[in-house]
Formats: C-alpha cells, sequence, structure tokens
C-alpha cells in the first residue's frame, strides 16, 4: 500500500471523522480489505481523500427507523424492492466510494433480486440511497454520489427529511420522491418523532397505516 494508515490504532470517537489525503484507489481498496465487513465505522473516498467516521447512536437510529419506514411504504403499496444497506459501493473509473446509511433498487430491482455479486462497472446504481447527517462529515457527500449517479437521494438532519434528485449532472432538490410519488415523504420525521416513543413495533404499524391514509 502505497499511504502507511496505520488504520488498527485509529480511535475515532462516535460522531467524530478522521481525513486523509492523496490516498490511491489501490490504497482505498486495501484500506476496505483490512477494515473488513465486521466494524462500526464508515467510509467514504472521492479524488484521493479518505474519510472514517464512527455514527452515534441518534445516527444509527434514525437510519435504521427511515429505513424500516422505506420498506413499509415499499410493502403496504406492493412494490418489489432490494435493499444493500450500507454496502460499500465504488467505482474506479469514477475515483469515488462511499457507503450509504442504506439504499434500494426499485426501478431497476428486477436487474439485480437476489443477486449478491452487484460491480456498479457493469451494474446500475441503487435507485434510491438514504443519508443520515447527524454525524459531522468533512468530506461532502453529493459529490460522491453524483459520481456513482444515484437517481435518487434522502437527507435526514435535525427533523427534517430532504429529497434531492440526480438531474443533468447535479442534485436538485425536489418536493415529490420519483419512489413514491403519491407519499408526502417530507411529513415522515414528524410522524416518527410522533410515535417513537410506542416503540419501534407500534412505529412502524403507524407508517403502514400513514400509507393507507394517503393512498386512500
Amino acid at each position: 500500500m502505497g499511504v502507511q494508515i496505520p488504520l488498527q490504532s485509529i480511535q475515532v470517537p462516535p460522531g467524530k471523522h478522521v481525513l486523509f489525503q492523496k490516498v490511491s484507489w489501490e490504497d482505498f481498496e486495501a484500506i476496505l480489505q483490512e477494515l473488513g465487513d465486521r466494524r462500526s465505522t464508515r467510509v467514504a473516498y472521492c479524488n484521493g481523500t479518505f474519510e472514517i467516521m464512527t455514527p452515534l447512536p441518534e445516527h444509527e437510529y434514525f437510519k435504521e427507523t427511515i429505513g424500516d419506514a422505506i420498506k413499509d411504504m415499499a410493502e403496504t403499496l406492493e412494490l418489489d424492492y432490494e435493499s444493500y444497506g450500507s454496502t460499500t459501493w465504488r467505482q474506479r473509473a469514477k475515483q469515488a466510494g462511499l457507503e450509504s446509511d442504506n439504499c434500494f433498487y426499485f426501478q431497476n430491482e428486477a436487474i439485480v433480486r437476489g443477486r449478491l455479486d452487484i460491480n456498479l462497472a457493469i451494474d446500475p446504481p441503487p435507485d434510491l440511497a438514504l443519508e443520515i447527517d447527524v454525524t459531522s462529515k468533512s468530506l461532502e457527500r453529493l459529490p460522491i454520489y453524483a459520481l456513482l449517479g444515484i437517481p435518487e437521494l434522502w437527507c435526514y438532519d435535525a427533523g427534517t427529511l430532504t429529497i434531492y434528485q440526480f438531474q443533468d449532472g447535479q442534485y436538485v432538490e425536489v418536493r415529490q420522491s420519483m419512489v413514491f410519488p403519491q407519499l408526502n415523504i417530507q411529513a415522515l420525521p414528524q410522524l416518527i418523532e410522533a410515535n417513537r416513543a410506542a416503540g419501534r413495533l407500534a412505529l412502524r404499524r403507524s407508517v403502514r397505516a400513514w400509507v393507507r391514509e394517503q393512498v386512500l
């Protein structure tokens, strides 16, 4: 590995990040292999800049809750989907890679259905990615998502859920989701907050009821 990064000695407190410059693509792939899949840290890479961060419990709560809500919405609407969680998506040709908080295939679900060998060099990227902005990050995420070509991105921060769609090479904030055009997605954080104390099962039931009310 060209750049020697002492990964074993790096301690990243929850909610913090460490940034490295001039990291080659080969270095990045070697780092991913050394870190392995069973870890609490998250990584991102763009044109030689590498970031490693550790999420807060609040971050993980909303990652799981909104991810579950997306599944509940899809199942209530009887939409086929595939979920690939925090997969490390990367494209060598674009010198870009990151781990979204969750990601889903909807429009291209049939292409990847049940597959474990997705390669963005030949396969389509996820149709929808989720990014939780509770923890501080110094490496801007939207340009990396743009390089990977993910069509729709949901960003949650401080009780607000913002929808971005990839148009003409950049992300544009929109009101309506391409995946769930019949739902008022921006109301989802308020629904979560209103039912958070009731527990996860009650919350998931509330999401499904909320979907049915909007559709009817």
